[in-house]
């Protein structure tokens, strides 16, 4: 039976767990695409072009914004993020579904663009102290970093309602089990089968 996929938005304050999560899902379910956006900012440690981001310049960057091949962009502590449009484009018409982690400014823009098409996860830390144990854990940032990322998860925080769904991460697995259920629901409502109607009237000829 045919059916549309769909994108899933992970977001969260930094360090809550999105990536993790999301490279967790793309590991356990063969059907999910991982989204892979374009950045300004240097690689990190261990990061490779391609498979973390695609690393690419600002006159790069902007020459995409220009020729509307990113289906949203932001500014991020000073770096730019954005998500290619073509992937995505391809792939949901052909019933794949692809899961991006973003922020909320990401997120905002794509509700305008592909409301239809939106699944929206907002991802919680357990605590204050658990977030900044995680981001000090991860060592990919200064203390200064650290701090200003601390400060700036009020307000990412304060972005949770506009979220279909909410995890409280406290544990890497039982975060990524709960979002594979919702992947599982999304798979089956009605207006994603795009074939479920000719299925019907078929069962009813038989």
């Amino acid at each position: 039976m045919a059916r549309r996929g769909f994108l899933l938005v992970l977001s969260s304050p930094s360090g809550a767990g999105k990536t993790t999560i999301a490279r967790g899902l793309v590991a356990r379910d063969r059907q999910l695409l991982l989204s892979v956006s374009v950045t300004t900012r240097p690689p990190r440690p261990g990061e490779t072009d391609g498979l973390d981001y695609h690393f690419i310049t600002r006159a790069r960057f902007e020459e995409m914004v220009a020729q509307g091949e990113l289906l949203e962009h932001a500014n991020v502590f000073g770096h730019f993020y954005g998500t290619p449009k073509t992937p995505i484009a391809e792939a949901l018409p052909a019933g794949r579904d692809v899961v991006a982690d973003l922020d909320w400014q990401g997120t905002q823009q794509l509700a305008r663009v592909v409301a239809d098409d939106l699944v929206k996860v907002f991802i919680l830390p357990p605590s204050r102290a658990a977030l900044f144990e995680r981001l000090k854990a991860r060592a990919q940032d200064s203390a200064a970093t650290i701090a200003k990322r601390m400060a700036q998860s009020a307000e990412e925080t304060s972005h949770w309602p506009e979220y279909d769904y909410v995890i409280v991460n406290r544990l890497i697995a039982t975060s990524i089990a709960g979002v594979l259920a919702i992947v599982a629901a999304e798979r089956l409502r009605r207006g994603r089968q795009t074939g479920l109607a000719d299925f019907v009237r078929r069962l009813g000829a038989d």
